[in-house]
């Protein structure tokens, strides 16, 4: 997967991880469930960094920079 897909799909997971928490904002009784979701999928924006980065293509695009 390149590097603008894997930043496309972190952005993607923390803003989903944003409406999560926005939402909980406004719906106390379910406050509890919706900030776990938006902390799974704050942790799959995390995995999806740390997977592209920890491959030697990954690693080239750090030397890059």
């Amino acid at each position: 997967m390149s590097g603008k897909a894997v930043l496309e799909n972190v952005r993607r997971y923390r803003a989903i991880a944003s409406l999560y928490r926005q939402t909980a904002a406004f719906r106390p009784p379910q406050r509890f469930s919706l900030l776990e979701q938006a902390k799974e999928w704050e942790r799959l924006a995390l995995a999806e960094l740390e997977s592209y980065f920890s491959t030697p293509r990954g690693s080239k695009y750090l030397c890059e920079q």
